[in-house]
């Protein structure tokens, strides 16, 4: 790994994992500044068919996302959050498929909020699922 610094190499001086993946403290042989790295594994290499029919690669921005904006304001740690996001990718990745349907995505991110907020799950599922009024919010929270 070269240093961001002045560009030369580098050594790892300590190594451990952490929710955002591996985490890896370097130290640059030539200038001696320190800095850390993230590893993790990219799941990326798929497309995500839209409800409409629509191809596109997958992007965990757009996961990321969406998922934190229905724990907005909510009393859920963000070390929390990112690990279910990392749970969700990898999961996906499993599958194998080099194509996979918006709604099997989405499914399985609501199984997990569901298990870590009740407010956040009725968030997300009122975008997922395209409430339209109040019965739909009803319905949902009879579920629950």
């Amino acid at each position: 790994m070269n240093c961001p610094y002045c560009g030369g190499d580098s050594k790892v001086t300590d190594k451990r994992g952490s929710p955002e993946g591996t985490r890896r403290r370097r130290e640059c042989l030539k200038c001696k500044k320190r800095f850390t790295t993230y590893e993790r594994l990219s799941h990326g290499d798929f497309f995500v068919i839209k409800k409409d029919g629509r191809r596109e690669k997958y992007s965990r921005e757009k996961l990321e996302t969406g998922i934190e904006r229905a724990f907005e304001k909510r009393p859920v740690a963000k070390e929390k959050i990112t690990k279910m996001i990392n749970e969700t990718e990898e999961q996906l990745g499993k599958t194998g498929k080099k194509e996979i349907k918006s709604d099997f995505i989405g499914k399985i991110v609501m199984k997990k909020i569901k298990k870590l907020d009740n407010v956040a799950y009725i968030r997300f599922a009122s975008v997922y699922r395209d409430f339209q009024d109040i019965k739909d919010f009803k319905k949902e929270l009879k579920e629950l």
